[in-house]
């Protein structure tokens, strides 16, 4: 292999795919390979700095875009707002009411540019991260779905139920006040959850406890249909994602009003 070659070209085509276009102002616009999902280009411009150097931003260009279909304040709280301090704090990426910067000296250019869609990359990311729902955001989510539907005072989380054998090996995620009888109320991100949540309910079932349950997934696609028959014969209501919010409110209030 000419390595020196293989510099050559390498060099070549990442120029072939930058240009700088003047916007007026003082503003320049940096068009680079980087694009989101959807195509779209990131938003990179540069401004010179009184003491020499430029300022990398993205003219709050990140944020508008991501919030098209997403709540962007949820990017700062619970995990996601520790993974986003995080990139802020590796990527030395600065913010200022929306608008994500990096400032650098003029002979370090090239090597913040890529620093800097890194950095945007990571923060799309993020929206992967709201889809998905890894287990601890999900629970976040439900937590936070079930207090705008009832008073904090009627939701009793990890609730151990009395008079029950051996109790504290099958407690229940929420218990809610409220109906004619206890509502009983499950998240399930994964498969190992749905089965614990079976074996939960069919013992109280087996031990004559009278309730109502619901269950709320992650995904239940993502459920095997096996796990996934077994817990809709024990289970009252199922909610098949947080983001069915419509079928979530109505099932849960039809439960504890």
């Amino acid at each position: 292999m000419n390595i020196n070659e293989i510099r050559k070209t390498i060099c070549s085509t990442l120029c072939a795919d930058v240009d700088v276009v003047e916007r007026g102002e003082g503003l320049l616009f940096v068009s680079t390979p980087f694009s989101f999902s959807d195509g779209d280009a990131y938003s990179i411009y540069l401004k010179s700095l009184p003491t020499g150097g430029f300022r990398i931003t993205d003219m709050g260009g990140t944020l508008m875009h991501l919030s098209y279909e997403n709540d962007t304040d949820k990017f700062r709280e619970g995990m996601r707002g520790k993974v986003f301090n995080q990139i802020l704090s590796e990527m030395n990426l600065g913010e200022d009411d929306g608008e994500f910067y990096i400032d650098t000296a003029a002979d370090a250019l090239g090597s913040g540019l890529f620093r800097f869609g890194q950095a945007i990359t990571r923060l799309h990311d993020l929206t992967f991260l709201n889809r998905v729902r890894v287990e601890s955001t999900f629970y976040e989510d439900l937590r936070e779905n079930l207090r705008n539907h009832v008073d904090a005072e009627r939701i009793h989380e990890g609730y151990i139920v009395p008079g029950v054998a051996n109790a504290r090996d099958y407690p229940v995620d929420y218990f809610i006040e409220g109906g004619n009888m206890p509502l009983y109320l499950f998240g399930v991100p994964n498969r190992d959850k749905a089965r614990l949540a079976t074996i939960i309910l069919q013992h109280l079932i087996a031990a004559g406890r009278d309730f109502n349950s619901m269950v709320v997934f992650q995904n239940a696609s993502d459920v095997p249909s096996r796990d996934l028959s077994r817990l809709m014969n024990a289970a009252n209501d199922m909610i098949a994602s947080l983001d069915a919010s419509d079928d979530f409110e109505r099932k849960l209030l039809r439960r504890v009003k």
